[in-house]
């Protein structure tokens, strides 16, 4: 091997080649003024020339910037299988990151112990920013972001995160017109399946379903559960027909809640929508492997992930995140499960 193979070019290299100090070509490369186009100019052909290649994690240092930005999903382990909107968030995001040229870093809270050490992690510099998923009233990721300052966007928008910067859709609204939707083909006594209501999205889409119903609400009608899973869809939907054997209406806070609750109605004779009318929450792969498919609201769920990690992208560049992409729009997608 030749010493012009086994040479890196370097640095001094370049400014050799160029004509100009050191320190003009560490400016170029780290991104700050004051070089002139002139220079600037001879300093991109000198590294066109000498093969220069920067040395990443040394200009790391320098910028006091790891390239890296946290993605913090805060659910069961179980759920990412099962729930298509972590991974069409995750994939947004990603695509977002990479056109900048940042790392995605997916950490997941699971328990306690995930979150005690996710909460450590944070204060170690090993990322720029983070997106955070899933989050919950009073949770300590939440408060070590806060502590750290440590530029962040949550995808939907807990009651405590102050003036921190969120993406989010409108649960409440969305939730009362897919339900106002239900009762229009007639139905009487109409329940929900409420999951996740120690987030801010499933109390929503809770409240948006009380703010339907009006004087027809019955809180006899609602059955909470933990997760939006297809599990709990089924226990849900068997104890709601403990309550209520002639329920004709359905409103799962899920696709995956739905697709539980549709199974367990077919098994106890029920015919959909002849007998009960069933919607879910999502418009995920869900409501097409359900029989009949399954109305429900669609959310964007990879554009929520995209907008999150643009925001903190901004963030980084010393931009204020805009208000008016923080709220996202859902449709009503009606098929024939209702």
């Amino acid at each position: 091997m030749s010493n012009e193979r086994r040479h890196r070019a370097t640095v001094k290299d370049v400014a050799t080649e160029a004509g100009v100090s050191r320190g003009t070509v560490s400016r170029v490369l780290n991104g700050q003024p004051y070089v002139s186009s002139e220079a600037r100019a001879a300093i991109e052909a000198a590294i066109a020339k000498v093969g220069f290649v920067p040395n990443r994690a040394a200009r790391s240092l320098v910028m006091q910037r790891t390239q890296a930005i946290g993605l913090i999903v805060h659910e069961p382990h179980s759920l990412f299988i099962e729930d298509p909107n972590i991974g069409a968030i995750l994939l947004g995001a990603n695509a977002a990151l990479s056109e900048a040229d940042y790392q995605l870093s997916f950490l997941i809270a699971d328990s306690a112990r995930d979150i005690e050490r996710l909460a450590r992690y944070l204060t170690g510099g090993l990322i720029d920013g983070v997106i955070v998923v899933s989050a919950r009233e009073g949770d300590p990721i939440t408060k070590a972001i806060a502590q750290l300052d440590l530029p962040a966007t949550f995808v939907g928008h807990p009651h405590d995160i102050g003036d921190a910067a969120y993406v989010a859709i409108d649960n409440r609204g969305a939730a009362r017109e897919i339900t106002r939707r239900l009762a229009a083909t007639g139905r009487q006594r109409i329940g929900m399946i409420a999951a996740a209501l120690d987030r801010d999205s499933g109390a929503d889409r809770l409240a948006g379903f009380v703010d339907a119903r009006g004087n027809d609400f019955d809180p006899r009608l609602v059955q909470r559960v933990p997760l939006y899973s297809y599990a709990d869809g089924q226990a849900g939907m068997r104890a709601l027909l403990e309550t209520c054997p002639d329920i004709d209406g359905v409103f799962a806070a899920s696709d995956a809640v739905a697709a539980g609750a549709m199974d367990v109605l077919q098994a106890a004779g029920k015919s959909i929508p002849q007998d009960v009318g069933v919607v879910g929450f999502d418009d995920s792969s869900w409501a097409l492997r359900c029989d009949p498919p399954l109305s429900t609201m669609r959310q964007s769920a990879n554009e929520l992930g995209r907008a999150a990690a643009e925001s903190v992208l901004a963030q980084l560049r010393g931009e204020k995140p805009s208000t008016e992409s923080r709220i996202l729009e859902c449709t009503v997608v009606w098929r024939e499960s209702a």
